[in-house]
């Protein structure tokens, strides 16, 4: 859900507690969406049964944007839509597939440059969808689009407390990932508290950790976000390898070596370097080298070994083609 304004003081009327509304309306978490009802009214942190978007309109939001795909909470919202009249708008809808670029007034854009626009992206993400959308939206903010079209708009979001720790890790710690990298690059991230599972109905496996994202002004690495996702995702699949590794996926295998070699060396990073223990300027060394090549050599930046190993496979299990001789017999 997404927040823009905020009143001097404002409480909700008379309401049914979450848990009543939960029984009102015969809800139930379903277990292949991944959801999971924060009752608390102190830690509630996307709108689900209403607990979050009760608290964020007595915290005096003035115009709260809900995205719910579940159509049974939908009636739940609405309540909460006439108990705060012209204050919360409520989407039927896919959180992944929203154009949140539309959904407020161009009036609250900020330059890139300045503070962040008065509008805030609050959620508490069923844990299945989590990842790819922090991804999707850290591509939106590397290229200014969506809900980053208003300027370096603020996130406040839950995860998994593992993918949490991810998302904030430090260089050569244990939980250093492809996220830390990629979050960290673009933006000032906080790990804020963590929500033990048992405050959830029903009960994950897990506790929840919070986590607030502040874009940067400028990104740490400047080159495209695919470019960049395309590197870090290479270097961290042989993350208990040295990262020279990763980096040769990079390249063809016929000239795989070479060109290992000649990134490593123009970007002045030490091949034997394990990925958990590279800073974000030795990523940044490693892009912009890898940047030079992909535009003396096109072809590099499309290249996937991943593609390569299956056209090896297909060809294994059919054998030669038709009309291809087949080797030479050794002489005995």
């Amino acid at each position: 859900m997404a927040v823009s304004g905020k009143l001097a003081s404002f409480r909700l009327p008379p309401l049914p507690t979450v848990s009543e509304l939960i029984k009102l309306y015969n809800l139930r978490a379903e277990k292949q969406l991944s959801q999971n009802f924060l009752l608390d009214l102190r830690l509630t942190v996307g709108p689900g049964p209403g607990g979050l978007t009760r608290s964020i309109l007595n915290a005096g939001a003035t115009d709260l944007l809900v995205v719910e795909k579940d159509s049974r909470f939908i009636p739940g919202l609405k309540l909460l839509s006439e108990a705060a009249p012209g204050r919360l708008r409520i989407v039927h809808g896919d959180i992944l597939t929203y154009r949140m670029d539309r959904g407020f007034p161009a009036s609250i854009c900020q330059p890139w440059e300045a503070d962040p626009p008065n509008l805030h992206i609050i959620g508490n993400l069923p844990f299945s969808v989590s990842t790819p959308l922090i991804i999707s939206w850290l591509e939106n903010i590397a290229n200014r689009t969506g809900p980053f079209a208003y300027g370096r708009t603020q996130l406040t979001l839950t995860f998994q407390k593992e993918v949490a720790e991810r998302l904030t890790a430090s260089t050569k710690s244990r939980q250093r990932s492809r996220l830390s990298i990629m979050a960290q690059y673009l933006c000032t991230v906080h790990h804020r508290f963590t929500i033990p599972g048992k405050a959830f109905v029903p009960k994950p496996k897990v506790d929840v950790g919070v986590v607030h994202f502040t874009p940067l002004v400028q990104p740490l690495i400047r080159q495209p976000f695919k470019l960049v996702e395309k590197m870090v995702r290479n270097l961290f699949q042989f993350r208990r390898k040295y990262c020279h590794r990763g980096i040769g996926m990079l390249f063809p295998e016929a000239c795989r070596d070479a060109l290992t070699e000649e990134l490593m060396r123009k970007a002045d990073v030490e091949p034997t370097l394990r990925p958990t223990e590279l800073t974000i300027p030795h990523v940044k060394a490693l892009a912009d080298v890898y940047a030079h090549m992909c535009a003396r050599d096109p072809l590099l930046l499309g290249y996937d070994f991943r593609e390569e190993l299956r056209l090896k496979r297909l060809v294994k299990r059919r054998g030669p083609r038709e009309g291809t001789p087949a080797s030479p017999r050794q002489p005995n």
